[in-house]
């Protein structure tokens, strides 16, 4: 199924279509332009840390507001065939965004929409407190997840093609909404 945008609804942009690490790469590269136009863009995306450890990758989240890097995979030791997420560590970044949000943003992306999230762990709550100050957000969401962020995101959300021209026009219409200051 091919992802559907619906320009009415939508203060969430959720990506699909392509690799989990081509959409984070186009979520920091989106932040950073948004960044030189004069928004305050705040959130996480998710950066490749190392070499593959038990079923999972290892990962960390690139913090857009500093630039930290904190890793959220864990050391299982050889063997391990568990997925390696922290999800304390994972949780330490949220908060931290949680932060950023309640200081003031103009856009929030946050890396995905995943079992955590859906699980309401994870990022749920960054997710949540953006939504609450009426920030648009940007975010990716597995087509295996959409059930999920359905009945988490409801009509907030806009499925988006994972691509530049997309995102920019998802923009567009998000920053037009309410709350948004005009970039310098």
């Amino acid at each position: 199924m091919s992802p559907i945008a619906n320009p009415t609804t939508g203060r969430i942009g959720a990506l699909q279509g392509a690799s989990s690490s081509h959409i984070q790469a186009l979520l920091g590269d989106f932040a950073a332009l948004a960044a030189r136009r004069g928004y305050h863009v705040v959130g996480v995306v998710e950066i490749p840390c190392g070499e593959p450890a038990g079923a999972c990758r290892r990962l960390a989240l690139r913090d857009l507001s500093s630039g930290a890097v904190t890793s959220i995979s864990q050391n299982l030791g050889p063997g391990s065939t568990a997925c390696s997420l922290d999800a304390g560590a994972l949780a330490q970044a949220c908060g931290r965004v949680e932060r950023a949000i309640a200081a003031g943003a103009d856009l929030v992306i946050l890396s995905k929409f995943g079992k955590q999230e859906a699980g309401r762990g994870g990022l749920a709550d960054a997710f949540r407190a953006a939504a609450v100050a009426g920030l648009p957000m940007l975010t990716a969401v597995a087509p295996a997840m959409n059930e999920a962020w359905h009945r988490f995101a409801g009509s907030l959300s806009e499925l988006l093609p994972a691509e530049v021209q997309s995102v920019e026009a998802w923009w567009e219409r998000s920053r037009a909404g309410p709350g948004l200051r005009a970039a310098g």
